[in-house]
């Protein structure tokens, strides 16, 4: 029998509405249950894409037993931390600061005010490895409720009030945004922390650092410190080549359970990829790498040809586990090898080089004797890469006949707004008009299916052409603003440029505070303990960061000092720390480096096809932070593409700081040969 999640729309919730467990979804009603019941509130967060979600839930949550004692003892709650990530955020917070970690599932035993008192992520049904069970640990709540609810309000009630004080204030006394010495700090930082041998920063488990490349990029196009361009591509030549990178179907995993990059925790992430997929276009902008190229290019393949919805968009994640084709479900079941798979998908003949190249052993490099493919650095060159290609075209024909791990296939606004930034900025350097194509699909899909109040305000998902009840919440805002920046940059449809004003207006209006300081939640957002906010970035931008890139760029489009003036005291905080956690703050870094860029502003003005090589040019560049405006002369509404003519008739480009140009020029080469200035 279905419990209340089977009228939810995320895929999250829907894996639990069979359980015997009584879930509510989060809900005032869900509350007000629990007071009426005099009953504490067990708060369960996950995604569909997590495997120890998927663990708990089978040894738990499908379990008779444990489900009677919950039911009888609790209200609980299920929440998908993709649709409702102020609530993970703000709960999440309070786990770290009682446990020292975090993770999901997130467990968190609440009062019915929502006050938290007891935390946890996974528990094992048993006890294991110093973890109670999962049963040992309701049994102590309940009974610490009912024995000692006294002390358990006050303990909650502390915690609560300690989680609200903790705000983030840029008062008048604060710094200004970082300047060329906080960079250079940033910079040093990160070679500290840099893994010479392996790439990327830190030790196991590693993660791609899209963020702190793109600072990188941006540090060497502005100072051409050799430093940092050579840490980035030693760590897109890394990844490229280990397992973390689908080496059939294109496309990374979440991260790398090692330091060396080889065996990956195997769920793949929209939003993971539309970063690194960016991060490889523009370093292939930087430096010509063919290897960049080819991964910026299969790595948009495989996000349209494995996420694309039928609606426009773009789905969530694909889940690490599958079935093993045995009756069992296992992690990376889908791709990983053994040699005799490699034989029988080859013949004996091929599998033999196969193996050698892609690092398939029998003694296996992941469980049961199986291998991630790789293609490891041997220091010899490649002897027969026709015979290679043609290997990995087979295999990823042989694999397509595997049962195929879940799709979550919810739309996020902010994920789709990276997807999109991606996509246009792959499909116009390497002139693929269909990835252009799919960009203008999704930011279609989000301009109609997630955007209502006369573009004013954003829902956070949509799931099948129906958008779903949860508000968007500041990431929304900033990445939906940023796809239809990239996307605007490469079509000079102008209705990009206008969606991102008004968005972006709405942030200052509902989630700015006058010194600067941002918020993850609209001010007529639904109250929980706190307001939550967070400057750093994880494993996406934060909200705070992207906002001040999207605002900083629309202000180089219109000239708005509005704008301008909020992306500048928001990036104080980056100032603050540049120095101590730049592996944290790599996005804020990168807009910090286009704020002391200009950043450069370049109008295009002419029309297709004979523009198109002015065009081109300008979007080449990798001046931080560029901004191009494309238009014809006396047609155009964008302030940056006003007053400016054509000369002689041609297609003419101006190079500009704060709308103040140098000579403009009819040649793409002088053009590139002034951005690289």
């Amino acid at each position: 029998m279905a419990n209340r999640l089977a009228d939810e729309t995320s895929p999250y919730l829907l894996q639990h509405a069979e359980n015997p467990v009584d879930w509510w979804p989060w809900s005032p009603a869900a509350f007000e249950e629990a007071r009426r019941r005099g009953v504490p509130v067990l708060l369960s967060v996950g995604y569909a894409s997590c495997h120890w979600c998927h663990v708990m839930a089978r040894e738990s949550f499908e379990d008779e037993a444990t489900a009677e004692l919950l039911n009888a003892h609790f209200v609980a709650v299920k929440v998908d931390r993709e649709e409702r990530p102020d609530v993970d955020a703000v709960y999440m917070e309070a786990v770290q600061a009682a446990t020292g970690q975090g993770g999901w599932p997130m467990t968190v035993f609440l009062t019915p005010d929502g006050e938290p008192f007891y935390f946890g992520t996974y528990f094992p049904p048993v006890p294991r490895h110093s973890m109670p069970a999962f049963q040992q640990v309701l049994e102590g709540v309940r009974a610490a409720w009912q024995d000692r609810r006294g002390e358990v309000t006050d303990v909650a009630s502390r915690i609560t009030r300690d989680l609200s004080e903790r705000t983030i204030a840029l008062g008048a006394g604060e710094p200004g945004p970082p300047g060329a010495e906080e960079m250079g700090a940033a910079l040093l930082g990160l070679t500290r922390e840099f893994d010479a041998a392996h790439g990327g920063f830190g030790g196991a488990p590693k993660f791609p650092p899209a963020m702190a490349l793109e600072f990188l990029l941006r540090h060497h196009a502005r100072t051409g410190s050799e430093g940092a361009l050579q840490m980035v591509e030693a760590t897109c030549e890394a990844m490229a080549r280990g397992g973390i990178y689908d080496q059939l179907g294109g496309g990374f995993a979440r991260y790398s359970v090692d330091a060396e990059w080889i065996v990956p925790h195997f769920e793949k992430m929209l939003y993971d990829n539309a970063l690194l997929c960016r991060v490889y276009a523009h370093l292939w902008r930087s430096t010509g790498s063919e290897q960049a190229r080819r991964v910026a290019l299969e790595t948009a393949d495989f996000m349209v040809r494995e996420l694309a919805t039928s609606e426009g968009g773009f789905a969530s994640a694909l889940d690490a586990d599958s079935d093993d084709g045995e009756g069992g479900h296992a992690e990376g079941a889908y791709y990983v090898w053994t040699p005799a798979q490699l034989a029988a998908a080859l013949g004996p003949e091929d599998a033999a080089p196969a193996a050698s190249a892609f690092g398939v052993t029998e003694e296996g490099t992941f469980e049961g004797g199986a291998s991630v493919l790789q293609l490891p650095d041997t220091g010899e060159p490649l002897t027969d890469a026709t015979r290679l290609d043609s290997a990995r075209k087979r295999l990823f024909e042989a694999r397509a006949s595997r049962p195929r791990p879940a799709r979550d296939d919810k739309v996020v606004t902010a994920w789709n707004g990276l997807a999109i930034a991606a996509l246009a900025e792959t499909g116009a350097y390497f002139d693929r008009d269909d990835l252009v194509d799919a960009a203008r699909a999704a930011a279609r899909l989000l301009a109609d299916l997630h955007t209502h109040d006369e573009g004013r305000r954003l829902v956070r998902t949509s799931r099948d052409g129906a958008p779903g009840t949860s508000a968007g919440v500041l990431e929304d805002y900033a990445d939906a603003s940023e796809g239809y920046l990239a996307l605007y940059a490469v079509t000079g449809e102008e209705e990009w440029l206008q969606r991102a004003g008004t968005l972006l207006d709405t942030v200052i209006d509902r989630f700015a505070a006058e010194d600067g300081t941002l918020y993850d939640t609209a001010d007529d957002a639904e109250r929980l303990i706190r307001r939550p906010q967070d400057p750093t970035d994880n494993a996406v931008p934060s909200g705070w960061n992207a906002a001040a890139g999207a605002l900083l760029s629309y202000a180089a489009y219109t000239g708005e000092d509005r704008h301008r003036d909020v992306a500048s005291r928001s990036l104080g905080v980056v100032r603050a720390l540049a120095s101590r956690a730049p592996r944290f703050i790599g996005w804020g870094l990168a807009v910090g480096e286009a704020l002391l860029d200009g950043p450069r502003e370049v109008a295009v003005l002419g029309t297709p096809p004979e523009v198109t090589p002015l065009h081109r040019a300008a979007l080449l560049s990798a001046a931080p932070g560029a901004v191009v405006a494309l238009g014809t002369p006396g047609e155009s509404s964008v302030p940056l593409l006003r007053d400016r003519d054509l000369i002689n008739g041609s297609p003419t480009a101006y190079v500009c700081h704060h709308f103040i140009c140098t000579a403009p020029t009819t040649d793409p080469t002088p053009l590139t040969e002034t951005m690289r200035a």
